[in-house]
């Protein structure tokens, strides 16, 4: 049995005091390249702080101190500069794939915890790479650029323009980078017809499931080899990255696209940097390369002219994540691993 005890008017004045001394602080996240509305309330329900104002990078280490939590996506940086600053920092979370925006060797050396969502957008960022493939196999990026502007006077002239389109089914798939994006990448492609082949220095064999949306009774395995490098680049119709990438060395230059075979579309919707766009503009200047389809540059946000006007490329404004289920899963994991590390994980 537990036993009552009383408390004097003295007992209690001292409690007060010593709450006053030594005040239990609310915990305090900045959300500065935002979060979804289902993350942020369970945050908040939880009796946390949730900032979403933007404060512009060169602000930031003005304000950071005043953080437990600090949440970014891409478009934060979260240097040294604002490590030292955040003095009260307990986590730096990053919403997506990769780290590479973070100093997250200092981060830690500092103490800070420091953690991504890498399989909350997987999903999203693998059918953006293949609406990119539909849309170079199609024209689709073309079509939708001259239609508007000469549909209504030269629509037999565009049909024929148009007409010369291929099929993906039966065509083979090179995926670099073969984690958990380019491993839901390989899925949708065996599910299309497409022939895969990875690329992976981590990884030798892989099992991909496939089976359809809340189905009871269909479901396969298929294991799926890695191969080399060259491999990938002689047999590859499309090529899609999938790679961590840190600056330095592009993974994709031109000694790479002159092994590449004739008329492959690439795809990069991971980092920019891991493409030389220098070398890309050659290549399909050569025809080596028919199409590219790009979510990412080398200088967001305001990527070269010859890129952005160019009749083969595909593009899209760096969204590979930005659909709203990956955003709500993205947000949910990164409330769910907040409470835990506070404690509050109920």
């Amino acid at each position: 049995m537990f036993q009552k005890k009383s408390f004097s008017l003295r007992d209690i004045s001292k409690l007060g005091s010593n709450f006053l001394k030594n005040p239990i602080r609310m915990i305090k996240i900045l959300a500065n390249d935002g979060i979804s509305p289902d993350g942020q309330t369970l945050l908040e329900e939880a009796g946390y702080e949730v900032d979403t104002t933007r404060i512009p990078q060169a602000d930031l280490p003005g304000v950071i101190g005043q953080y437990d939590v600090l949440i970014v996506r891409s478009a934060t940086k979260v240097t040294k500069e604002v490590i030292d600053a955040g003095t009260n920092l307990k986590i730096i979370a990053r919403g997506g794939v990769g780290l590479d925006n973070i100093d997250t060797d200092y981060a830690r050396s500092k103490g800070i915890t420091v953690f991504n969502t890498p399989a909350a957008s997987s999903q999203a960022v693998a059918e953006l790479a293949f609406a990119h493939m539909f849309s170079l196999a199609r024209f689709l990026h073309g079509s939708n650029r001259a239609m508007p502007v000469s549909g209504g006077t030269e629509y037999d002239k565009l049909k024929k323009k148009f007409s010369d389109g291929i099929q993906l089914r039966g065509r083979t798939l090179g995926i670099i980078g073969f984690g958990r994006i380019g491993q839901e990448a390989a899925r949708i492609g065996i599910g299309l017809g497409m022939n895969v082949l990875a690329v992976d220095p981590m990884i030798d064999e892989a099992r991909i499931d496939i089976k359809p949306y809340n189905s009871e009774y269909i479901t396969m395995a298929v294991s799926v080899p890695t191969v080399e490098m060259d491999e990938l680049f002689a047999k590859s119709d499309f090529i899609t990255l999938h790679v961590p990438f840190s600056g330095g060395t592009p993974i994709i230059g031109k000694a790479q696209f002159d092994k590449m075979k004739k008329g492959v579309c690439l795809i990069n919707t991971s980092r920019g940097g891991t493409v030389d766009e220098e070398a890309l503009l050659e290549a399909m200047a050569s025809g080596k390369v028919a199409g590219a389809g790009l979510d990412v540059f080398d200088f967001e946000p305001t990527p070269r002219p010859e890129i952005l006007s160019h009749p083969n490329i595909s593009l899209t404004p760096h969204i590979g994540a930005s659909t709203l289920e990956a955003q709500a899963n993205i947000g949910l994991e990164l409330a769910d691993r907040i409470l835990a590390f506070f404690g509050d994980d109920k």
